[in-house]
């Protein structure tokens, strides 16, 4: 097993659907976002903010049930995500200017 498999092997499950619930929500945040502005830093801010408001609301639903508590590293997977998503979209979302003299 390589250094990827061992790194891979230490993230539990829960954590890596909870990062991949904040690339779904960042996305679409920053997608929504982009289209109605234009505006990559907006886009982007965005997107983060729509992954950490579903992690906050995942995260107080779950912890109204009976010995579910608010798991601070569930938001922090999340928000992740969010974040991770959010500056790759902006990174390929560049327009490049080409001067023709």
């Amino acid at each position: 097993m390589g250094i990827v498999g061992f790194a891979n092997a230490q993230i539990p499950k829960d954590k890596k659907l909870h990062f991949a619930a904040g690339t779904i929500a960042g996305s679409a945040g920053y997608t929504y976002v982009w289209q109605k502005t234009k505006n990559n830093k907006k886009a982007v801010l965005a997107g983060i903010g729509t992954a950490l408001l579903a992690g906050t609301v995942k995260e107080i639903i779950d912890s109204t049930e009976k010995n579910n508590l608010f798991d601070t590293k569930d938001l922090a997977a999340t928000a992740l995500g969010g974040i991770t998503i959010s500056v790759t979209i902006n990174l390929f979302n560049k327009k490049k200017h080409v001067e023709i003299n």
